[in-house]
């Protein structure tokens, strides 16, 4: 899960918490990188072994450089059809995501405004997991 740190605690670990809690993986910096690790080795080692990219899309993940180079990789991984990115839009609006990335506008994304961590889990699961939220 590619955040900021500033949207860890609202979005981040919420989701996290609630995915894991419906049968999903979820690779997120804080339990994965320990004290002497690489960073730049531990996220690449996370985008690399991950089918889907969640990206949390925010006002402080546009801003930061450490983000976009983890989204370089996860599009990376996306164009060559290896991973299936599932967007977030916390606090931004699409003509704020349009300015900072035509592409990433025109994928479907869950936002925070309109789906609360639950509904966002249910659905991010059933596309991780293969179900529809009709099999619950």
């Amino acid at each position: 899960m590619s955040h900021a740190t500033e949207d860890k605690a609202s979005v981040a670990l919420p989701l996290r918490n609630a995915l894991t809690e419906r049968g999903v993986t979820v690779w997120l910096d804080k339990t994965e990188i320990k004290i002497g690790d690489s960073l730049r080795r531990k996220i690449d080692e996370g985008i690399r072994s991950s089918r889907y990219g969640v990206v949390v899309l925010s006002p402080s993940f546009f801003a930061k450089g450490w983000t976009n180079l983890e989204l370089d990789g996860l599009v990376t991984r996306t164009v060559a059809g290896e991973q299936s990115m599932l967007p977030i839009w916390h606090e931004v609006s699409a003509e704020q995501v349009r300015g900072y990335s035509p592409s990433l506008a025109d994928k479907r994304a869950l936002s925070t405004g309109e789906f609360d961590i639950e509904e966002m889990a249910d659905q991010i699961a059933a596309a991780v997991l293969g179900t529809s939220e009709e099999d619950d």
